[in-house]
C-alpha cells in the first residue's frame, strides 16, 4: 500500500475523531488519541484545514470538522462484530496469562465490557459482558480516557466518584495518568475499583489509529504485580501482544 493511501487513513480517522466531539481538539490530544506524531498530525491538520474539510478554533488553536464538511460522524463500532474479531485474541490472553481477560468499549459515560473470558482457576466468578465499568479507575477505561477525547471531556469536567481508598480523584492527577498512559501505550489499575484486585489494558485501533476498544487482564494483585506493586513486564508484553493482534484484524499496524 503506498504511502500517499495511508496519509488518507489517517486523515480519515483525524475527521472521524473530530466528527463525533462537541468541542475543538488541541493538536497534542489528537495527536496522542490516534498515535501520530505531532508534526503528522499538524501536517494532515494544515491540509484538511485547506480544503474547508476542518476548521481551527482562532482563540485556543483547538481543531473541530469544517463547516465544508457534510456529517462525517459514523455510529460506533457494533460491539458484535468487535466480540466476534477479537474472541480468539482474548480467549489466547486469558490462557497465557492465567487472569481473566476484557474487552471494553467508550458508551455514554462508562467504559462498557464487550466480551469477558474467565480465569483458568476453580474462583467464584460471574459473567461481566455487557456491565458498565468507571473511565477513571481501573485500566480497562483509563485507556479509553487516554485516547477518546470525548471520553476524557465527560468525565474530567465533574467530580470523581471514589471506589477505593486507591482510587484517583484528584483531576490534575489524573490527567497526568493519562499523559503517562498515552506515552507507554498501555494502562494498569492497582486496587482502584477494588481492594486486592489489579488490571492491565491496552488500547485497540481500527485501521487509521482510531481507539475502539481497550482489551486486558484482572487478577489478584499479588499475581498481577510483584512486591513493590509494579505489573508484571511478562504480562503487560502478554497485553499488548493481544492488543497489537485484535488491532491487525481491523487493519492497523499491517505492512503497508
Amino acid at each position: 500500500m503506498s504511502k500517499g493511501v495511508q496519509s488518507v487513513e489517517r486523515a480519515a480517522a483525524i475527521l472521524r475523531l473530530l466528527a463525533v466531539e462537541t468541542e475543538p481538539v488541541a493538536l497534542a490530544q489528537l495527536a496522542g488519541s490516534l498515535g501520530l506524531a505531532k508534526a503528522t498530525a499538524h501536517g494532515l491538520l494544515s491540509t484538511l484545514k485547506d480544503v474547508g474539510f476542518v476548521e481551527q478554533d482562532r482563540g485556543s488553536g483547538h481543531y473541530r470538522v469544517g463547516r465544508e464538511l457534510f456529517q462525517l460522524g459514523s455510529e460506533p463500532i457494533d460491539v458484535n462484530e468487535l466480540r466476534s474479531r477479537a474472541l480468539n485474541w482474548t480467549d489466547a490472553l486469558a490462557a497465557r496469562t492465567g487472569e481473566s481477560a476484557h474487552l471494553a468499549v467508550f458508551r455514554g459515560q462508562h467504559a462498557v465490557v464487550a466480551h469477558h473470558v474467565f480465569r483458568s482457576d476453580e474462583s467464584r466468578q460471574s459473567l461481566e459482558t455487557g456491565n458498565a465499568i468507571p473511565l477513571h479507575a481501573g485500566a480497562l477505561g483509563k485507556v479509553l480516557l487516554a485516547f477518546d477525547p470525548g471520553a476524557a471531556r465527560r468525565v474530567l469536567d465533574r467530580p470523581l466518584e471514589h471506589h477505593s481508598f486507591r482510587t484517583i480523584t484528584d483531576r490534575a492527577e489524573l490527567v497526568r495518568e493519562l499523559a503517562d498512559v498515552r506515552a507507554r501505550g498501555w494502562a494498569s489499575g492497582v486496587e482502584e475499583v477494588e481492594v486486592g484486585v489489579a488490571s492491565l489494558a491496552a488500547p485497540v485501533r481500527d485501521r487509521g489509529g482510531y481507539v475502539i476498544a481497550s482489551v486486558g487482564i484482572r487478577g489478584p494483585v499479588h499475581t498481577v504485580c510483584d512486591g513493590r506493586l509494579r505489573p508484571r513486564d511478562t504480562l503487560v508484553e502478554e497485553v499488548l501482544r493481544a492488543a497489537r493482534s485484535i488491532s491487525r484484524e481491523f487493519g492497523y499496524g499491517r505492512p503497508q
